[in-house]
């Protein structure tokens, strides 16, 4: 197992003008190390390792609560969309991240630093055809912390679906779940 470009980014928590297309087309097509480490770099370096090798890559985002691993994944999605030049370029990332809001209900929860804190990881899968353009993607997940449904640190909450179904525990079509206040569950809801 060999293991390939290592890039260490630190999230601004702002805007910054480092992602649009005019620096995605300056990556396309340099060779790692031309240019100023940056996501699309590493993502050029699978992409034409893909190409060049027709052998599948993996990049790995990794890191903290609040890190911004979901907007570099993003960023990457963009990139592989742009400079594949695919059909689906129409913003690509955000039709494999459409199912974001349902996945986020269910497995994010607040903790003490990040009141939309990720609890589980995300496994995205994006399909290329011959000609190296994008099919489609699949996202998978799973969930790393289940202790989180019984039990919440000081400060911290349970899964964000716990307070929107009992925030909508008064409309019809929730009656027959019997539905309390969050306040009225505090083994769940603390």
């Amino acid at each position: 197992l060999a293991v390939g470009i290592i890039l260490v980014a630190i999230n601004p928590y702002k805007q910054l003008p480092i992602y649009g297309d005019a620096i995605i087309h300056a990556y396309s097509g340099q060779n790692m190390g031309d240019m100023d480490p940056h996501i699309f770099a590493v993502a050029e370096e699978a992409y034409k390792q893909m190409a060049r090798n027709n052998k599948n890559q993996s990049i790995i985002v990794s890191g903290e609560s609040g890190a911004g691993k979901t907007v570099s994944a993003r960023y990457t999605m963009r990139y592989f969309a742009t400079v594949s030049k695919s059909s689906s370029n129409a913003h690509v990332e955000d039709k494999v991240l459409a199912s974001n809001p349902i996945t986020e209900a269910v497995g994010n929860a607040k903790t003490t630093r990040n009141d939309n804190s990720s609890r589980f990881g995300k496994y995205t899968e994006i399909s290329f055809d011959q000609s190296y353009q994008i099919l489609g993607a699949n996202m998978r997940t799973y969930l790393l912390e289940k202790s989180r449904v019984v039990f919440q640190s000081e400060n911290e909450r349970n899964y964000h679906i716990f307070y929107q179904l009992c925030a909508s525990a008064m409309q019809p079509e929730y009656e027959h779940l019997k539905l309390g206040r969050s306040q009225e569950n505090n083994l769940l809801f603390t």
